[in-house]
Parts: C-alpha cells; structure tokens; sequence
C-alpha cells in the first residue's frame, strides 16, 4: 500500500484539529453553563439558603468552578481528546488542574493588569479585560496545553475505532475503507479476459 501524500496528511491533520476545536467549543460552553448555574443555584436559590451559601459569593464560585472543571475535564477526555488519552487517569487529571490553573491566572493577569496598571475600574473594564480579553487568551491557552501536555498519548489508529456508528463521520469512514478494499483487491488482467497476473 503506497504511503499517503503529504497532502492527505495536511488535510487529515486539518481535519482532525478542527473537530478538536469544535468539541472543545462546545465542552467549554457545556462547563460555562454549568459553572454559571451552579454559582447561580447556590447563591440565588432556596437551595442556597437551605445550605447557607447564599450570603457566600465565593464560596459559591469556588464550588461552580469545580464543577465546572469536573464536567470540562471528562468532556474532553471522553470526547475531545479521547485519542489522545492517558493511560494514567490520575496524573491527566493534576496536569488538567494545573493547566486550568494558568488559564485562569492569565485571566487575573488581565484584570490585574487593566485595574492596577491603566487604572481602569468601572464594571465594563473590569468585563472586558476579565470576561473577553483574560477569557479569551485562557482559553486559547488551555486548548494548546490540554493538546501538548495533557491528553497527548496519541493511540494509533484509535479515532477510526472510536467514531461513534452512525455518525457521519463514522459512514464516511466506513464508505472510504470500503472503496480503498475494492481498490487493492480488484484483480490485474493482461488483456486476456482468462488469464490473471
């Protein structure tokens, strides 16, 4: 079987960081609803007042955002990233942790930066430099680290057998296996209808 362009490389290559972006896009959304409820639930609700979190903003905040961070963890190890998995659960999850850890002080950084170096104090600098700038280097962050040192245990051969069926990747997979067999497995003639090579 003759070895694959380097353009069917590039392309798989392409392929293949797209869809870890859109499954990031969307285990980062999952988290932030998720973060954002359970802060919200636990500081705004008669659940909050039956635990008596609801006058503790920070409290609060710190058990969303490990919530969160258990909900983003799994999401992308069982489906982001889930060819690229460790073999040890433990040592992916710390490694997980301290990468949601520098994204989260290059958020502060932001809003540090904005409120004690420029000065700037009113609720929408705060917003921009905290929740778009800091939010948006954290999370472009996380995702090259969570590529480059978290889930970086590259299981050969593994995306095709975890596709899930049905999918259209999946019969798209099926349809170009199917196609490549019929290839290397139709018989050479030598023009003799009879007579095979």
């Amino acid at each position: 079987m003759a070895a694959d362009s380097p353009f069917t490389r590039l392309r798989r290559s392409v392929d293949l960081l797209y869809r870890e972006v859109a499954k990031f896009g969307a285990v980062g959304g999952v988290a932030f609803i998720v973060d954002t409820g359970v802060f919200n639930l636990l500081l705004h609700s008669a659940a909050g007042e039956a635990l008596g979190l609801s006058h503790k903003p920070l409290t609060a905040k710190t058990i969303s955002v490990l919530v969160a961070t258990l909900v983003a963890w799994l999401g992308n190890r069982y489906w982001t990233f889930r060819h690229r998995r460790r073999a040890s659960r433990r040592r992916e999850f710390v490694l997980f942790l301290v990468m949601n850890g520098a994204g989260l002080a290059i958020a502060l950084a932001c809003l540090g930066f904005s409120r004690y170096v420029l000065g700037l104090e009113s609720p929408l600098a705060d917003n921009i430099s905290g929740n778009v700038i800091g939010l948006v280097l954290g999370t472009l962050f996380r995702f090259w680290a969570y590529r480059t040192f978290v889930f970086t245990d590259d299981q050969a051969g593994a995306e095709e057998h975890l596709t899930p069926p049905g999918t259209p990747e999946a019969i798209a997979e099926d349809l170009e296996a199917k196609a490549h067999h019929e290839i290397n497995v139709r018989p050479q003639t030598t023009g003799d209808p009879g007579v095979l090579n």
